[in-house]
């Protein structure tokens, strides 16, 4: 199944964005986008009104579209490139993604806490996923993930050592779209330490949330323990209608 036309244009507007080769930051008009993409102007200006709600852009009445430079400077390392909200694809680092080490996978009963997270009762189970993900060999999160039985039955230790929501989306035609987040920060344990070359005095950022597929239907509670060099958190406020 083919990216929608305005996501291929905004992902590609995105890394020429990265790469600097918009000068003084300010973007061609609609009219000559539209003819440098070969689309319609409609794809040229959904892809602007992603990137704008994304915080990459911002359109300046009478004047044009440019680049934020906050953006630039501190655009965090959770960075969403693909059409579902796994870690494969929304962790990048100069465009790569991180790497999979699979620590342990089995079936546990789900706890009071995954019931009332996952829409459970009392009695069902759950994958219990639990990885470290690499950037460039560099560990920097632990990743714990519950995955309902009933949800998701079939998983394996050869799917879940991959992108589990990358499978989703090409063997179950389905996409993880939605997500409440919490983030946090507090010491490290000594897992935390010995995973993630951490020290005592060293603390770790913490991210756990509830992942939704697009029917609603809640797929993972999950808990990701991160380095705090890679914990970084960009938030951007609009109050316009569009």
């Amino acid at each position: 199944m083919s990216e929608p036309i305005y996501v291929t244009v905004q992902a590609d507007l995105k890394q020429k964005i990265y790469q600097g080769e918009f000068a003084n930051l300010k973007l061609p008009d609609e009219r000559s986008l539209a003819e440098q993409y070969n689309v319609s102007r409609s794809s040229i200006k959904r892809a602007l009104n992603v990137l704008v709600q994304q915080g990459v852009i911002f359109k300046k009445r009478g004047s044009g579209t440019f680049v934020n430079p906050l953006y630039l400077k501190n655009h965090a390392i959770f960075q969403h490139e693909g059409s579902n909200l796994g870690v494969s694809d929304s962790f990048r680092v100069d465009g790569k993604a991180p790497a999979i080490e699979l620590i342990d996978f089995k079936v546990i009963p789900a706890t009071p806490e995954q019931q009332q997270a996952l829409f459970l009762n009392e009695g069902d189970f759950v994958y219990e996923i639990k990885r470290l993900r690499r950037l460039e060999g560099v560990p920097f999160m632990i990743e714990r993930g519950y995955v309902p039985i009933s949800v998701l039955p079939g998983l394996n230790r050869d799917i879940v050592s991959g992108s589990v929501y990358e499978y989703i989306e090409k063997n179950k035609h389905r996409s993880v779209t939605k997500s409440f987040m919490t983030i946090m920060a507090e010491p490290s344990n000594k897992e935390d330490q010995k995973l993630l070359k951490l020290t005592e005095k060293e603390p770790v950022g913490i991210m756990e949330g509830i992942f939704f597929m697009d029917d609603g239907t809640p797929l993972e509670f999950s808990t990701m323990r991160l380095h705090y060099k890679y914990l970084r958190y960009n938030a951007f406020v609009s109050l316009d209608s569009e």
